[in-house]
């Protein structure tokens, strides 16, 4: 996997937990729901748990996907993607890592698990970024 597929998988992942939030208030609206019964600021109660976690792993998703992208435009603009090529690829995995544990749980041991999957994502872009600066 080159690192453009690995910025590509992550954006596609984005796209994948938004989308999935998108069908379920679909569902929820064509069975009688309001369509206004989502305030950005709030979310309802009676939204199903894995929802929840759903949304809240598309944010995490959203405030790391700009700085890989930046990493990896960079890289490519300056003619050096060879040098994160070996690296890119893991940043995908553990973001899907950190989503899929923050899926299934939200337990102490969960979020454990996702500490340690987003802090090698920010390893692995400081580890990037050192070799794109050298």
């Amino acid at each position: 996997m080159t690192a453009l597929q690995a910025l590509l998988g992550f954006a596609a992942w984005t796209v994948l937990l938004v989308a999935g939030v998108f069908l379920y208030r679909g569902l929820r609206f064509v069975t009688g729901t309001p369509i206004n019964n989502w305030p950005r600021s709030a979310k309802p109660a009676n939204d199903a748990a894995l929802v929840k976690r759903m949304e809240d792993a598309h944010a995490n998703c959203l405030e790391n996907l700009p700085v890989f992208a930046v990493i990896v435009l960079a890289a490519a603009a300056m003619g050096r993607l060879e040098s994160i090529a070996a690296l890119a690829p893991f940043v995908l995995y553990a973001r899907i890592g950190q989503s899929t544990v923050h899926l299934i749980g939200v337990g102490q041991a969960h979020v454990l698990v996702r500490a340690t999957f987003w802090s090698v994502q920010l390893g692995l872009f400081i580890w990037m970024l050192v070799k794109l600066l050298a």
